[in-house]
């Protein structure tokens, strides 16, 4: 996963195919952490806290980690969770960034 999230996310302009089959679930391995591919169409993953105040914050670190990747999560915040979904608008279907954007959030400090 380190790996991935060293990358940079690049924006998609479009004219470029869905990851698919093998391509995208070798991604999802190389991710791993809980994630998971919905319907070859987007990534999702839960992340539990222990109160609303603690969902809140890190769901505040995604927001900034979003805009500065300039890739933006649909990010539902509710007591004590936090479920990230994933994937690219223009292409209507999963590209590398929204993996490597998924890593990025995966890598955000999370309290115990």
């Amino acid at each position: 996963m380190k790996e991935i999230a060293e990358k940079e996310c690049v924006p998609c302009k479009g004219g470029v195919p869905p990851l698919k089959g093998e391509p995208l679930h070798k991604l999802l391995q190389q991710l791993g952490g809980g994630w998971h591919v919905v319907s070859e169409h987007h990534l999702e993953k839960e992340f539990k806290f222990k109160d609303f105040r603690d969902a809140l914050a890190f769901t505040n670190r995604v927001g900034e980690l979003a805009e500065s990747q300039n890739h933006h999560p649909d990010i539902y915040l509710a007591w004590g969770k936090v479920k990230i979904t994933l994937w690219t608008h223009k292409i209507h279907g999963l590209t590398e960034s929204d993996f490597v954007m998924a890593a990025k959030i995966e890598a955000l400090p999370r309290p115990e």
